[in-house]
């Protein structure tokens, strides 16, 4: 059975099933545990829950074009998830956020209601998927190349 499936197709499920875990983990950390998100975590799932729906519409419908909207969308979210990481753990950074008041809002972006192995927080996980997505769309983006590499080098030998 696996031997019918495309490596890109294999690629695209699992940014969507990476997009789905980000999602149902963070629905789980704000809906049952009761961990308020703070403005950083609200921008970081805007940019992850449209990938759930664009992912799974794109794995079952086999559209690999897909790729050049999700990309944009995970770069910015790993960018802000980066950002959010380096606010909890660097205490100078943290420190300037706070004094400028912008990136945080009603709960505090330091928080840290997570935090496994010293440095595993939400900002960090989601760092993860972020980087997992953007990691699959280009192994797509390089698999499309080298197929259309390989026509083109085909209809010159014919």
């Amino acid at each position: 059975m696996i031997g019918s499936f495309k490596k890109t197709d294999i690629a695209l499920f699992a940014a969507w099933v990476v997009a789905c875990v980000a999602t149902l983990g963070s629905l789980y950390l704000s809906e049952i545990l009761g961990y308020e998100p703070c403005k950083l975590c609200w921008f970081q799932r805007i940019l992850m829950y449209p990938l759930t729906l664009l992912l799974g519409i794109a794995y079952f419908r086999g559209d690999s074009g897909i790729r050049r909207y999700v990309m944009p969308l995970a770069i910015i979210g790993g960018a802000i998830a980066a950002y959010h990481f380096i606010i909890q753990r660097i205490h100078a950074a943290a420190k300037a956020a706070a004094q400028t008041s912008t990136s945080c809002g009603r709960v505090s972006c330091e928080q840290d209601y997570l935090n496994w192995f010293d440095f595993i927080t939400i900002p960090f996980l989601a760092l993860i998927a972020f980087i997992l997505i953007i990691a699959a769309m280009g192994y797509i983006m390089r698999q499309e190349k080298k197929s259309a590499q390989g026509e083109v080098q085909a209809k010159e030998l014919a």
